[in-house]
């Protein structure tokens, strides 16, 4: 059968050109043959944001926005919510398969081992002011893992790479925790590998003067379900962000810190408190319908709702809205949750939203979950990069061992002046001026 083949009419030159075709794309190097003179570039394609652009092959995370379906290594994102622990998917995205339960044991045990950071690091977080934002504490601080384990530039190595990843895993939950009783004036505490993940986490914001801290079942599993939502997304921002500083053959940590930069953005990493902020201004259930009207007259948005992928009701939502019961029998109901889910009703029965497919996001009930636990916004970010943390790390991994690696150099269209020449510094004034007149 012969290969499949985009056909280009190139109307300047009335030339034809035949594109191969392959797993419903093109390559985007094919198009340089197409041009209007021998001497040019040759065509390039134009995609601000790259909305339509596939920037790599990925074995990792499907989704099917249209219908709502996010899977990890193909396992239904439902079931892995259902029946697995963060640590068991962080395994799944970084070996292929889910681990054995003498692997997921192992496994367990060396993250825990590497839960512990360098003494000198509570000095480094001293050196914040006590309001900086644990989300900017954070991302300083895996930077600053670069220089203590100079060992991890050997990105060559397999059992190296390894290494740094179990560190990555292990330490982010401790780095979060110092940043965030940084924040509160209170002296660290130290991980428990007792505990599990999820616990030792816990252990680490909350514990006081107690010799062992005991965490509530329900919100350790509910924050472990958490993470597992957000342990890996496709190619989003900081998931790229990720891949194109690891495409320089940088180590994984300061990878890390570019990625969690990335996701410090309130557009990406940041949606969660966004809707605490909209739910605040509503203020109470008489006041959605007027607030719908001010977003169909564009006055303002409607937080959590819609996706730049999903086109339906994201399924991490879904999730999320059946633990939220769960945890409110622990924490007392917020009054949150209930406008939430009236504001989610009278917008899913709106033709203006449905006519768009917008439906709620994960973002939509996690910050009330979050808020609910005990955190307050500024940690919210903080929490999407603990899990994130694994699904950057097998993306970098992917990237490591992928054939086609190259280091990454978008082209511009370049639209600024031509060729002029240098005019004397005592004659620019005047040209400036009559330049802009």
């Amino acid at each position: 059968m012969d290969e499949p083949t985009l056909k280009i009419t190139d109307t300047r030159t009335s030339k034809d050109y035949a594109v191969p075709i392959k797993n419903a794309t093109v390559r985007a190097m094919d198009f340089r043959q197409v041009r209007e003179d021998p001497e040019e570039f040759g065509m390039m394609t134009y995609d601000p944001g790259y909305t339509n652009t596939a920037s790599c092959s990925s074995r990792i995370t499907y989704i099917d926005g249209d219908k709502g379906i996010l899977r990890y290594r193909g396992y239904p994102i439902e079931q892995l919510a259902e029946r697995c622990t963060y640590t068991e998917v962080a395994y799944l995205l970084l070996h292929d398969e889910l681990p054995t339960a003498s692997e997921l044991r192992e496994w367990n045990e060396e993250i825990n081992h590497h839960t512990m950071v360098h003494e000198n690091i509570k000095n480094f977080v001293d050196g914040f002011l006590y309001d900086a934002h644990p989300m900017g504490m954070l991302v300083s601080s895996v930077a600053a893992l670069s220089t203590y384990y100079p060992d991890a530039k050997n990105i060559g190595s397999p059992s190296n790479r390894r290494l740094q990843q179990l560190r990555l895993i292990g330490k982010m939950p401790t780095l979060a925790a110092y940043a965030y009783r940084h924040s509160l004036g209170l002296p660290y505490a130290y991980p428990d590998n007792d505990l599990s993940y999820t616990e030792n986490f816990m252990n680490m914001l909350w514990k006081r003067t107690e010799l062992k801290y005991k965490s509530s079942p329900v919100l350790a599993k509910a924050l472990d379900v958490l993470f597992i939502l957000h342990a890996d997304h496709e190619q989003n921002c900081s998931t790229s962000t990720m891949r194109m500083v690891g495409s320089a053959n940088s180590d994984p940590y300061v990878s890390t810190a570019a990625a969690a930069g990335a996701l410090y953005g309130p557009l990406h990493g940041g949606a969660n408190e966004a809707v605490l902020q909209m739910l605040d201004e509503i203020g109470s259930t008489k006041n959605i319908p007027d607030f719908i009207n001010r977003v169909k007259a564009g006055e303002v948005r409607l937080m959590g709702f819609g996706h730049r992928v999903y086109k339906n009701y994201d399924p991490r939502a879904k999730i999320i809205k059946k633990i939220s019961d769960e945890v409110f029998e622990v924490t007392g109901r917020s009054a949150k949750i209930d406008l939430a889910m009236a504001l989610e009703k009278i917008a899913l029965e709106d033709d203006y939203f449905v006519k768009r497919k917008l439906y709620p996001n994960v973002d939509f009930y996690s910050g009330i979950i979050y808020e609910a636990m005990g955190f307050q916004p500024e940690m919210f970010t903080v929490l999407f990069a603990i899990p994130r943390t694994s699904g950057w790390l097998a993306h970098w991994e992917e990237l490591m061992t992928d054939p086609e690696r190259r280091i990454a150099r978008p082209r511009q269209v370049y639209l600024g002046p031509e060729e002029r020449d240098l005019v004397p510094i005592d004659e620019r004034l005047g040209q400036a001026r009559k330049a802009h007149t």
